[in-house]
């Protein structure tokens, strides 16, 4: 597996956002953690939590993907080995700062954090301005199929890398909420996921042949959902079709295994610490219920 490290990234991850065109090098800048998208709406002045990199490997990685290079961001503890890996799953926007830091923050807590951007064949999420445009342009695009190869190759590069095989975890937010849900229905080495309110209906597609409703019954690994009551975008609906998927599958630990927390007053992306979402209360209490569903599976 071909791989490229680009080291002490620290002052590159604090540079401004601008808008840019699809290119090579827009995606390295996205892997580096670099900007927002525009069509992520209005920011914060500043975001809420800024995780530093002294004592992290921290940086850009190339895994070779049958032929495509795909840049990942990875955090770990310097020097650590045989440690827990996460594989962190962004939104539509790609790997910009936000889901750069949130492999910090992983990485501090001893994990080997890696967040691969999954849309480098398809475009740069961050060139454009619209999220109608993200997701015909470059979300519709991408097959499931692509993204479940993707990250077993990070898996597989984790676990060839100071990465224990058999405490492997995933969590993703927003698509990449959904994205954990399969994963969890896919990877046999996986131990736990947690999906920040992730869709787990909607219409089926070529590229989107199944959805997690559908593959309750092949949950490999217990998920952990977090939803926002408010979420405009995700109905309590979808949160209740979930939870009677995985009841009526009496015979899939994972899938009885498997909780849901719900945040009344959150709306969607209440995570997101560098949009107008983002709530404190709701953020810090379910990555403190992350941290505690890794620790007890993985």
């Amino acid at each position: 597996m071909n791989t490229t490290l680009i080291e002490d990234t620290h002052a590159l991850l604090n540079a401004p956002a601008v808008q840019r065109a699809p290119s090579r090098r827009t995606a390295l800048q996205a892997a580096l953690g670099v900007g927002y998208a525009v069509a992520a709406g209005p920011l914060m002045a500043q975001t809420a939590i800024k995780t530093p990199s002294d004592g992290l490997q921290a940086g850009e990685i190339m895994i070779n993907v049958g032929g495509t290079q795909v840049p990942v961001y990875r955090a770990q503890p310097a020097g650590g080995t045989n440690l827990p890996t996460v594989l962190v799953v962004s939104e539509i926007f790609g790997v910009h700062e936000y889901i750069a830091d949130v492999a910090r923050r992983f990485a501090r807590a001893g994990y080997l954090a890696l967040a691969p951007e999954l849309f480098v064949r398809q475009g740069d999420p961050q060139s454009m301005g619209e999220i109608a445009k993200i997701q015909s342009e470059i979300i519709a695009k991408v097959p499931d199929e692509q993204v479940m190869a993707d990250l077993d190759a990070c898996a597989q590069w984790a676990a060839q890398n100071n990465g224990n095989p058999q405490r492997l975890g995933i969590t993703g937010f927003c698509w990449g909420g959904r994205i954990t849900w399969l994963y969890a229905a896919h990877q046999p080495r996986l131990r736990a996921g947690v999906a920040w309110y992730g869709r787990v209906s909607g219409a089926v597609t070529p590229n989107n042949p199944r959805h997690p409703v559908e593959l309750a019954t092949q949950l490999k690994a217990p998920v952990l959902g977090l939803y926002g009551g408010a979420d405009t975008g995700i109905p309590l609906s979808q949160v209740d079709l979930m939870k009677q998927a995985l009841v009526a599958t009496s015979g899939n630990r994972a899938a009885q295994a498997s909780q849901f927390v719900v945040y009344p007053e959150a709306p969607h992306a209440f995570h997101a610490d560098y949009r107008a979402t983002f709530r404190a209360g709701p953020a810090q209490d379910g990555w403190q219920r992350a941290q505690d569903w890794f620790k007890q599976h993985l």
